[in-house]
């Protein structure tokens, strides 16, 4: 079944040109000198999945509250004209909007899809090459996963501006370390924190396991990341390093503002003054956005960006704090929820399999 269907408008264009120019580099030494980086593309090898066998895409989504999260965290929750809506009505917008953030994170699986098959060509050391191949599968499955659940809910949106413009930039952008910084840092870590949300609050098994399996997947691309940034961005001149701080800070306010969900409002009709005024003021949503960068945060300053420009901008969007979180303590709890889910999967099998036997 194709997705183009069931898009709320009309694409203007159904492929977008990117162009780009970069160089593509060979590495003729074939050395295993990166032991953390042959490390973790073993891992990436050994803990390749199967979307169609690893998720029950059986299940059938509550169709007014498809991820099955608490109506609290709809963001227009407790706004005048909301609370008078009908349930019904209700559940149309909490299914919108669910639509909204589920197409966001399949379009930005695709960008990451063409971001590492990037890092493949342009990445100078051979052994980042083969971790990168080995992340070009992950998010190939990432994209499959998303959209079979966008299809799912039935109703999938176009690409935001923001979205669109940051991997715009990340994606022309010539320079390796600069798609790693744009997709792996900026990108991949706030897709961590906004999957969290769902995978930490959603009631519905299927959202909880596409997000869980998709997260044990990116906490390996981020730290990816780590490894690769960490050891080159000491070897740049601090007008260089400055460069980057500055992309970080532009990349960090666009991708805040992009959770408005304004296209959401628009097509069901609402009142679009007294939506924004009641997002821009909603003590829920400032929280939410805080919390997005809770993943980049401590990223940024691991890898040595850490100057006054980032430190004053990120004081300035009430994030600083998070500088301090334990990155490694993270990508374990990544992994253990997501091996959680395959234990609760299995049981569930098991006593299918029992009680079709007894039957029998």
């Amino acid at each position: 079944m194709a997705i183009d269907p069931i898009y709320t408008s009309a694409l203007k264009d159904s492929h977008w040109e990117v162009p780009q120019d970069y160089d593509t580099l060979f590495d003729w030494r074939y050395s295993d000198e990166r032991s953390d980086l042959i490390n973790l593309y073993n891992k990436g090898k050994s803990m390749q999945w199967d979307a169609d066998v690893r998720i029950d895409w059986s299940h059938e989504l509550d169709p007014e509250n498809p991820m099955g999260i608490p109506k609290e965290y709809f963001p227009l929750w407790g706004a005048n004209f909301f609370q008078k809506m009908s349930p019904r009505e209700q559940g149309e917008a909490i299914r919108h909007q669910a639509a909204w953030s589920n197409s966001q994170f399949l379009h930005g699986e695709q960008g990451a899809l063409i971001c590492s098959a990037k890092i493949v060509q342009n990445v100078p050391d051979l052994e980042a090459k083969f971790y990168a191949s080995t992340q070009v599968m992950d998010e190939a499955r990432h994209v499959e996963a998303y959209k079979k659940l966008v299809e799912k809910i039935g109703v999938a949106y176009p690409i935001t501006g923001p979205l669109k413009t940051l991997l715009d930039q990340v994606i022309r952008d010539s320079r390796w370390d600069m798609t790693y910084l744009g997709m792996q840092v900026v990108i991949e870590g706030l897709a961590l924190a906004a999957f969290s949300n769902i995978r930490d609050n959603a009631k519905d098994p299927l959202a909880t396991a596409v997000n869980a399996y998709v997260m044990q997947d990116e906490a390996r691309h981020v730290a990816f990341g780590r490894l690769a940034l960490r050891e080159y961005y000491p070897q740049l001149t601090q007008y260089e390093r400055n460069e980057r701080e500055e992309f970080l800070i532009e990349a960090c306010y666009l991708m805040r503002d992009r959770f408005k969900n304004t296209e959401v409002w628009e097509l069901l009709g609402f009142p679009m003054k007294e939506c924004d005024e009641f997002v821009e003021n909603s003590e829920g949503l400032k929280m939410f956005r805080t919390q997005l960068f809770s993943r980049i945060v401590p990223i940024v300053k691991d890898i040595g960006l850490w100057g006054n420009k980032i430190t004053s901008a990120y004081a300035d969007m009430g994030i600083l704090g998070f500088s301090n979180i334990d990155v490694e303590a993270m990508q374990a709890n990544d992994e253990r929820v997501a091996e959680e889910h395959d234990e609760r999967r299995a049981h569930v099998d098991a006593a299918i399999a029992a009680g079709k036997s007894a039957a029998e």
